[in-house]
């Protein structure tokens, strides 16, 4: 599987679990609606690709080296953000005793990634998406320490940016099958 269809599946599943952890802190009705609806885009996004986006878009090869390509080094990259995720919560939990902002400190480790997959696939769009993504987090992480309920934190460090992720996605897919010369996250 290549690079980008791995990305792009991961992203996928990073949403749709953004979306399912945040609405579970939403009343009954908030959460059953936004668990059925991500999980449908989930799975017609995933099954567009299948349709029309089975076969990869031709990668830019600028410099002999597709654009999205992260290179063998590239899982240094989850393991910083696992180890980041794992002292942040030790963090918020031990010494800061606010565990509502767990959440939003996994979501601003999760965006900050993008940002360094931005740089190495030359893809401003993915700044755009990973400053989008921050700004809910560290939005979440204010509310958090801040006393907010727990559906506010859920919803802003949460739902918000798994749609945004799916959205994102979304749109990527539809601008590569209309642009074919461009690869896709």
């Amino acid at each position: 599987m290549s690079t980008d269809r791995t990305a792009r599946i991961l992203g996928a599943v990073l949403g749709l679990v953004f979306i399912q952890t945040g609405a579970s802190t939403l009343p009954a009705a908030v959460e059953v609606g936004l668990r059925v609806v991500s999980l449908a885009a989930f799975i017609a996004l995933v099954g567009a690709w299948n349709r029309w986006g089975g076969r990869e878009a031709p990668l830019d090869r600028t410099g002999g080296r597709p654009k999205n390509a992260v290179g063998r080094n590239y899982q240094f990259i989850p393991a910083a953000g696992g180890a980041a995720i794992v002292v942040g919560i030790l963090v918020v939990n031990r010494l800061l005793h606010t565990p509502l902002a767990t959440g939003p400190w996994i979501a601003t480790v999760v965006s900050a990634h993008f940002f360094v997959l931005a740089a190495l696939w030359q893809r401003p769009s993915v700044h755009v998406l990973g400053a989008a993504m921050t700004l809910c987090a560290v939005a979440g992480l204010a509310l958090a320490f801040g006393g907010a309920s727990t559906a506010a934190v859920g919803a802003v460090a949460g739902v918000v940016p798994g749609a945004l992720l799916l959205g994102s996605l979304w749109r990527w897919s539809v601008r590569a099958r209309a642009v074919p010369e461009r690869t896709t996250i």
